[in-house]
């Protein structure tokens, strides 16, 4: 039995082998998500709506190509999920990032370290924080599909990470909004207010503008499904005057952020969280004072998304065709 995005749901019972293959079991609730993968491969929900944390994978070694659809699969599934215990340095984070795409470089703003194209380093100590609700990217006309972020540092209080579910929050949405919603194209920059409370070094992030519209809702290139494409870096609606425009993200923006629609993981040295970028929102809560709190990150490359009208996202402003084009 093959194990689609949107895995088959069982009702919670005793499940056994196949002939080349193992059914696991979610656990943590009265209904049971099953996933094909290899017998050691296991995954546990965290919350009702997204989030699971897989067991049994080790990323910085050789994995069976079912070791690796299972994780997709969970990824899919789940939005986002975690991975304890993971030794890696940039050569096998990247080569097990490439397991699940092609990667960007390593950001369309910020310089690469030497040697390390892919890299993108987020530490603290450089003014790197993230304590507002956004999605990677969206300043650009393809973000990237899935994020993978490994923990070095981590401050021994707070510093924890949010992350929620666009398409839970898409199908919570009354069906007036909801139908408005599909209807609407937004304009996201670098120049934001997401920009204004995170980046430190603000002029040099903003010194090249960044520009693109995406439609408020995108169509999930893998799933189908639909979800909610918005954040920090959403600006202005299309048509509407600005401040009633940013009057309607914010609406739409707080069905994303309700308790019920995340998950929050407190973070261990080692931890590696790979999210669909695709589905997504989260923030990285600030929390920690002077403390020190650093990761790595890489990041697939996404197509341009295209909305519940078939039209695809363009570029306003800035050339990103080379962060898109990855390490090619």
């Amino acid at each position: 039995m093959e194990c689609s995005p949107r895995c088959r749901i069982w009702q919670r019972r005793r499940v056994g082998r196949s002939s080349t293959r193992t059914i696991i079991r979610e656990r943590g609730s009265t209904v049971a998500q099953t996933l094909v993968a290899p017998p050691a491969v296991t995954v546990t929900r965290l919350a009702g709506n997204i989030g699971a944390e897989i067991g049994g994978v080790d990323t910085s070694g050789p994995l069976s190509d079912d070791a690796v659809a299972a994780v997709r699969a969970a990824l899919l599934a789940h939005k986002v999920v975690f991975l304890r215990d993971q030794k890696l340095d940039y050569d096998t984070q990247r080569a097990f990032a490439e397991r699940l795409g092609e990667l960007t470089l390593s950001h369309p703003i910020y310089a690469a370290p030497e040697r390390r194209p892919a890299l993108r380093e987020m530490d603290s100590a450089h003014g790197t924080k993230a304590n507002h609700w956004h999605t990677d990217l969206t300043f650009i006309e393809r973000p990237p599909a899935f994020c993978l972020l490994h923990a070095k540092i981590i401050p021994p209080v707070g510093g924890d990470t949010m992350w929620a579910n666009c398409v839970t929050a898409y199908q919570s949405l009354p069906e007036p909004l909801r139908v408005l919603a599909d209807q609407l194209r937004v304009v996201h920059s670098n120049d934001s207010d997401f920009t204004d409370d995170t980046v430190d070094h603000r002029d040099d992030y903003v010194a090249t503008p960044y520009v693109a519209e995406h439609p408020a809702v995108r169509v999930h290139p893998e799933t189908g499904e639909r979800a909610l494409l918005l954040g920090g870096f959403a600006r202005s609606v299309v048509g509407m005057a600005p401040a009633a425009g940013r009057d309607l993200i914010r609406v739409l923006q707080e069905y994303v952020t309700r308790p019920e629609q995340t998950v929050r993981w407190q973070w261990r040295v080692g931890d590696l969280v790979i999210w669909d970028n695709q589905a997504t929102m989260h923030y990285a809560i600030y929390d920690y004072g002077r403390e020190r709190r650093r990761g790595e990150r890489l990041t697939t490359i996404g197509r341009t998304p295209v909305g519940v009208d078939g039209r695809p996202s363009v570029t306003l402003a800035g050339d990103t065709s080379a962060y898109s084009a990855g390490l090619r």
